[in-house]
């Protein structure tokens, strides 16, 4: 098996090879075809961010045309693996895309704002995590209520710490340069930020980390979680949302 997939991707690397050396665009048609796979894998790592406020066709159509863009402006002469190239090329337009929508209503936002400054003054000032009931107090909100919005929230965390990692370029590719690709000296810092992200994950509970683990790597939606889980989809939200927060803060304080 793992014979067979090194040659479709060596297939597939000498027909990309083929087309940049000819720009014959019968080739560049097959090559768009042939890596549909990196489209296919951003749009459904994605989908919880975007699935019940846009068309996952919408947001195909967006990574297709990014993908499309990669195909044009990758130069095999920068020694870059093109599957790593594209991959943040596609995700980053997605990220664009979800972006453009607005889709998160302004109270909503502004909640997640409001999340994040009370959840780390409190860190600061008890040098733990705080707890729901200090987070609701604090918020002058139920916890009830806490719960709910979390949950609704949850695809704001999300896109923000998309948001994060992308714009900040905090991620497990080096950082592209000003014609997209990447320079040879922010590859040094790969290995340092991979170590940063793993142990931020590693700072996570138990069940924060299987979330993680399952929406992440397994690709799985919250409501598929919550069957493995045993609870309701909303609380895998409102896990997954303080999951992203204990991250961000570790990666925020890295960052500066």
């Amino acid at each position: 098996m793992a014979g067979k997939a090194d040659n479709v991707k060596e297939e597939r690397a000498l027909l990309l090879l083929r087309y940049k050396e000819t720009g014959d665009k019968g080739l560049r048609n097959r090559v768009i075809m042939a890596y549909m796979n990196i489209v296919k894998y951003a749009a459904l790592s994605t989908r919880n961010m975007y699935i019940k406020f846009a068309e996952t066709d919408d947001v195909i159509n967006e990574a297709t045309i990014a993908l499309m863009s990669a195909i044009d402006s990758f130069d095999p002469k920068k020694g870059v693996k093109f599957e790593t190239y594209a991959s943040i090329k596609v995700r980053g337009a997605i990220i664009d895309f979800i972006r453009r929508q607005d889709f998160i209503p302004r109270g909503i936002r502004r909640f997640a704002r409001d999340y994040d400054e009370a959840y780390s003054s409190l860190y600061e000032e008890l040098d733990r995590e705080p707890t729901t009931e200090e987070m609701a107090e604090r918020m002058k909100l139920s916890v009830e209520k806490l719960e709910s919005c979390t949950a609704q929230a949850a695809a704001a965390q999300t896109l923000s710490f998309e948001e994060m990692v992308m714009d900040s370029g905090f991620d497990i590719a080096e950082k592209a340069d000003d014609d997209g690709m990447w320079s040879a000296e922010a590859g040094v810092h790969r290995q340092e930020k991979l170590m940063y992200l793993a142990e931020a994950i590693k700072s996570l509970k138990d069940r924060e980390r299987l979330v993680v683990t399952l929406y992440y790597y397994e690709k799985l939606r919250f409501s598929d979680i919550g069957k493995v889980l045993e609870v309701s989809e909303s609380r895998v939200c409102q896990i997954h949302a303080q999951a992203v927060q204990k991250m961000k803060k570790y990666l925020a304080d890295y960052l500066n």
